[in-house]
């Protein structure tokens, strides 16, 4: 079965994949277009908010946390996506492309637990409530950034001689700061708030970031900071049970 065929039988999954996760303002700022056995994500001018950023920056970052759910999707049915970042010069509004190549995808674990994650809304300010993650825990969403072409960074205490309480601060940085840096940033983002959701860690995440304390010292050269999050175990957990894993897929398939 050719590509195209079955992204078209795949199509509707994938769109509604792609509308869930963090968004400009609480605004679905962006389109999904299926043509030519391809998905087309399509900056939205009637819908974005230019106010306060003008070169669309949150836009791009929104669009690339909906890159990294039409993914998993696109996993949940054995097939990886190929994605391909501004992908035509002379139509800027279309930030990125999504073809299902023809091998199959053999779906694993993590996949799986990611999608799932899918289904649970990021709160974009509200500080989260619990005990700092721990290293190893922190680690695995540095990971989660690595894999996405980003850094996270985890931000000095405030006074390291203090026991931790609370959220500890992150930032994620990219290597340069442009359109294609933000729809990294963005694929970054989502894939930490997912993998912190199947470790039990409550996340909230800003991105409109004017200067971020502690992280000269932390970042290469040229790395720009492009989301500040917090970070703290969840006071409860997991925060995925079979049940809500289950319904999800029920939802969304």
């Amino acid at each position: 079965m050719s590509s195209s065929s079955v992204l078209g039988q795949a199509a509707a999954r994938l769109v509604i994949a792609g509308t869930m996760g963090p968004t400009v303002h609480d605004v679905h700022a962006w389109r999904l277009k299926v043509v030519d056995g391809l998905i087309e994500v399509h900056a939205d001018p009637e819908r974005f908010r230019a106010m306060g950023d003008p070169a669309g920056r949150g836009l791009h970052i929104s669009c690339g946390a909906a890159l990294v759910n039409l993914r998993l999707a696109a996993a949940q049915i054995g097939r990886d996506a190929v994605v391909r970042l501004l992908p035509d010069a002379a139509r800027p509004a279309v930030l990125a492309t999504v073809r299902l190549a023809a091998g199959r995808h053999k779906v694993n674990k993590d996949d799986r637990l990611l999608y799932a994650a899918t289904l649970t809304p990021f709160p974009a300010r509200r500080s989260p409530v619990g005990t700092p993650p721990s290293l190893p825990v922190v680690n695995v969403l540095a990971e989660a950034a690595r894999l996405e072409g980003a850094t996270l960074h985890l931000l000095p205490s405030a006074d390291p001689d203090e026991p931790a309480e609370g959220p500890r601060q992150a930032v994620i940085t990219t290597p340069g700061n442009g359109p294609a840096e933000w729809l990294r940033a963005g694929q970054a983002l989502q894939r930490v708030l997912l993998t912190a959701t199947t470790k039990a860690v409550a996340a909230s995440f800003l991105y409109e970031l004017v200067d971020v304390p502690g992280v000269g010292g932390l970042a290469e050269a040229g790395d720009v900071p492009q989301v500040a999050l917090e970070l703290c175990q969840a006071l409860k957990g997991p925060v995925l049970r079979d049940d809500e894993r289950q319904g999800h897929r029920e939802r969304v398939g």
